[in-house]
């Protein structure tokens, strides 16, 4: 069984025609662009976006990534695509589900891990940074505040 995020956010996207093959069905790369979608929204919604990253002194680049295609989308195809946070004490790990969105039928999971970098000594950190830990805290402890 997969492990269930903590902190989860979602996109929604509408397969374009450029990214289908001669059959209408997307092309196994262009999947990887709707994960960094639903990854943003995640960053986004933890308060440590891309720019935050860059701002605190580190890059983050993606060091496994793990793809499971179970049905293919097809042009003009809404697709829901779910990020979950997983782990983040040492490393980025983030899991994914790619939905259809009418029917909520799975078409992809996946998975991937990032691990910060000082950018300055271009260092890999064993452990993560403390503005991603402490940016995941004030999450959980506002998801855990009472409404």
């Amino acid at each position: 069984m997969r492990k269930r995020g903590v902190i989860g956010a979602e996109v929604e996207i509408r397969v374009p025609f450029f990214d289908v093959d001669s059959i209408n069905v997307v092309w196994h790369g262009h999947y990887v662009k709707y994960l960094e979608l639903a990854r943003c929204e995640l960053l986004d919604a933890l308060g440590y976006s891309y720019d935050a990253m860059r701002a605190s002194g580190y890059a983050w680049p993606v060091i496994d990534l793990h793809l499971r295609y179970a049905q293919p989308a097809q042009f003009g195809q809404r697709l829901r695509v779910r990020a979950e946070l997983v782990e983040w004490e040492h490393r980025l790990k983030i899991n994914y589900l790619i939905l259809d969105a009418e029917s909520g039928r799975r078409l992809t999971r996946a998975a991937s891990e990032q691990v910060a970098v000082c950018i300055q000594t271009r260092e890999m950190q064993l452990t993560s940074p403390a503005e991603l830990r402490d940016a995941v805290r004030r999450q959980l402890e506002s998801m855990d505040a009472p409404a």
